[in-house]
């Protein structure tokens, strides 16, 4: 999968300067996962259970200060 036919989107919170984000794009079933910096790199695909996991565990602080 390289990405290019997908839709991507970063969080809003992203300034324009280019930071470290990541951007996001809905598949069936999953979410794919790329370096914002490197739109032509590297795309990981998680299922949308496992990615359900990790909002949830960012929205409880499950990451914080790691």
């Amino acid at each position: 999968m390289d990405g290019s036919d997908l839709c991507w989107r970063k969080t809003s919170y992203s300034s324009g300067n280019g930071g470290n984000c990541v951007e996001i794009a809905s598949l069936p079933h999953a979410v794919a996962v790329r370096d914002s910096k490197d739109p032509g790199g590297p795309v990981v695909r998680f299922a949308a259970d496992e990615w359900g996991a990790f909002v949830t565990g960012v929205k409880d602080g499950l990451f914080a200060g790691a």
